[in-house]
């Protein structure tokens, strides 16, 4: 008997990663308020014109439990998450600076490693900071500097597009949490062409928009673009690539190290399948983008509704 398709919606819906996101309405209403020209559009980064170009500036903080439980692991992430914002604006990282809290030095050496380590396998550096080793807890946010001439933007999205999804599927899971790492362990000249090929697909006007996916999962960061762009999307779960013998719902619900939602003209999503696939990416057509703001998902002969943008906003970044 196939497992139900809504009662798999439920439980995504029940994941924690939804929660933080939905968070993200209140900012929301404060930025639009303050900055009502430009206002919030859900980008990954701040997009900041810069002569005949842009720079990039994408920030991320991390929680708190997270930070003291896997030390060096929270400060890698707080290097690879930033990249893939920047790249998914069709970016190239230029530099990297942190703000670290900490209640002891060893602890915060861990979190430093972890960033270097990073740092040197993206080849990015790290350029500066602020340290605090007198604090009751740890903390840790990072920045990421980058540059672009063709910026992708997840608004850009238009109906009729294939949804694509890229995804780095040689990994492994990195308990306690959801998250695939499929980049500790990785040859780090393959991390960084594959995080190289964003730019260039944008570069080349083979990406149409992109959102690398997130704490909230596919599902969730898909609705997230789908918000910021203003439309829907059917998607078709089988069609989403996926490692062997790995449970869907959690991979529904997993941060994959390196994955990528894209806009893709139907006449591109061969050759950027082709491209993805010369980097060890797994790409394919999972699905496609509508007018109607719903977030539609098909399994085994099963249709449901995973979100309704016209009923229900998700972080409140919506489209103008």
């Amino acid at each position: 008997m196939n497992p139900s398709l809504p009662a798999l919606i439920a439980r995504l819906h029940a994941f924690s990663g939804i929660a933080h996101k939905r968070d993200i309405q209140q900012v929301a209403r404060e930025l639009r308020d303050a900055w009502p020209n430009p206002c919030p559009n859900g980008d990954d980064c701040a997009l900041i014109p810069d002569g005949s170009g842009y720079k990039l500036l994408a920030i991320e903080g991390f929680i708190n439990r997270f930070v003291a439980e896997d030390p060096w692991f929270a400060g890698w992430c707080g290097v690879m998450v930033n990249l893939s914002d920047i790249a998914a604006m069709g970016g190239r990282p230029l530099a990297v600076v942190n703000a670290l809290w900490d209640e002891a030095q060893p602890h915060a050496a861990q979190i430093l490693q972890g960033m270097a380590a990073a740092s040197r396998a993206y080849q990015v550096p790290i350029v500066g900071g602020h340290t605090n080793l007198r604090s009751d807890r740890s903390q840790l946010a990072v920045a990421v500097l980058g540059e672009t001439a063709s910026p992708l933007s997840s608004s850009a999205a238009q109906a009729g597009q294939t949804l694509m999804v890229a995804i780095n599927l040689q990994g492994r899971w990195h308990p306690p949490g959801n998250n695939w790492d499929a980049a500790t362990r990785a040859d780090p000249a393959e991390l960084r062409r594959a995080l190289a090929l964003l730019p260039e697909l944008a570069a080349e006007g083979s990406l149409c928009a992109a959102k690398d996916i997130s704490q909230a999962g596919l599902a969730g960061t898909l609705t997230m673009m789908l918000e910021s762009c203003g439309l829907g999307a059917e998607v078709t779960l089988e069609q989403i690539p996926i490692p062997a013998d790995i449970d869907l719902e959690q991979w529904l619900c997993a941060f994959p190290s390196f994955g990528f939602l894209l806009a893709v003209d139907e006449a591109r999503c061969h050759e950027v399948a082709q491209r993805f696939a010369a980097c060890g990416i797994a790409c394919a057509a999972a699905g496609h983008f509508t007018r109607e703001q719903k977030l539609i998902l098909r399994y085994r002969e099963q249709r449901a509704c995973y979100w309704d943008l016209t009923q229900q906003p998700f972080t409140g970044m919506t489209h103008q």
